[in-house]
């Protein structure tokens, strides 16, 4: 497949899709059909991590790079069946309950199952509740049904996802459900494509990974399984908004974001900020001081250690299904990252080993 590709059309395409914790297959087969544009080697592990393998150019034994980024989704999980058919609910991942309300969802049960979270009506609310968010324990999905027909349909432990259009905003702005993570799927899927006019003399593995919302549990046995040189995450991080801190947010279309701190091989944070500012990509540096709550945070500690990276794009109303971002940010990820790669060979690999030296 030669034939070029609108990288923002695919993201809308990927935020769509559900894909929650445990019950990724749904997009892990549209990220493979598009990972197989760029290589053959292409296969998903027992945990469910999606992993393709591209060739370095160089003579071998070349490095081993790998580039990770979660595929899965935060959604809900039926929990309990109530007399009248109304279904209650937990979550898959950390969901923001006070945006719950209202929402239009799929119960995926015997059949996908269209339905509503709703609550108890603001005029049977005390003064003191009106006060309060909505604990998410007090929230409900009526799909219409009656309580016989739901039971049929509907079992505990079914997941829940949300149902959102992606849109797209003024200046390049997108918006919609997921974009944690299906945004880093697609600045990988740029970096692919970049790569292929690049000599690039590392073999890369091009990893989708599972369950980065419950623990980053995919990252943990695929980079054990390959054992990499180098790990890359590519995540979102908060963006610039009100009620963030000024020292918290990053710009939205203000350049890629790179992490820094005890996470963070500081000679891999030299390099990839050496070649924003040979390509000329405009980048941002967010300081964390713990592991970063990425998939970054269990490559470094895989195995005997691996010289980590952590890349991230910024995102305003994280965990929401209006999450909302700049897709020039997106891009210039994708060519930061092929760059990157192009510039790594074996001496550069080997001298991540004297990390004690200055």
């Amino acid at each position: 497949m030669s034939e070029s590709v609108d990288f923002k059309r695919v993201l809308l395409e990927l935020m769509e899709t559900p894909g929650v914790p445990g019950y990724e297959q749904n997009i892990a087969q549209k990220v493979e059909s598009y990972f197989r544009r760029y290589t053959s080697d292409v296969r998903i592990d027992k945990m469910g991590n999606l992993i393709a393998h591209i060739q370095g150019a160089g003579s071998e034994p070349r490095p081993r790079i790998m580039i990770a980024t979660h595929m899965d989704e935060i959604g809900l999980i039926v929990t309990k069946i109530e007399a009248g058919g109304f279904i209650r609910f937990s979550q898959l991942g950390g969901f923001d309950p006070r945006t719950l309300i209202g929402q239009e969802v799929l119960v995926h049960g015997r059949t996908q199952c269209h339905g509503i979270i709703g609550s108890k009506p603001p005029h049977l609310t005390t003064a003191e509740e009106r006060e309060k968010a909505i604990p998410m324990h007090d929230l409900f999905i009526d799909i219409g049904m009656s309580e016989e027909r739901v039971r049929e349909q509907v079992q505990i432990g079914d997941v829940i996802t949300i149902v959102r259009t992606s849109m797209e905003l003024q200046n390049d702005f997108v918006a919609g459900k997921s974009l944690d993570n299906r945004a880093s799927i697609t600045a990988l899927l740029e970096c692919l494509e970049e790569m292929k006019h690049l000599r690039v003399e590392v073999d890369v593995y091009a990893v989708a990974t599972v369950q980065e919302e419950v623990g980053v549990r995919g990252a943990i046995t695929s980079t054990y399984g390959i054992n990499p040189d180098i790990g890359i995450a590519i995540d979102v991080t908060h963006a610039s908004m009100p009620g963030v801190p000024a020292d918290f947010g990053m710009k939205m279309d203000g350049g890629v974001v790179f992490h820094k701190g005890p996470n963070i091989h500081r000679n891999l944070f030299a390099r990839l900020t050496q070649v924003a500012k040979d390509q000329n990509i405009p980048y941002q540096v967010r300081l964390m001081q713990t592991p970063t709550q990425t998939d970054g945070r269990a490559i470094q500690i895989t195995r005997e250690g691996i010289a980590t990276g952590v890349l991230a794009i910024p995102l305003r109303y994280m965990h929401t299904s209006v999450e909302t971002l700049c897709y020039q940010d997106v891009k210039r990820t994708g060519k930061l990252l092929a760059h990157f790669l192009k510039s790594v060979d074996r001496p550069f690999v080997e001298g991540l080993s004297c990390y004690l030296k200055s």
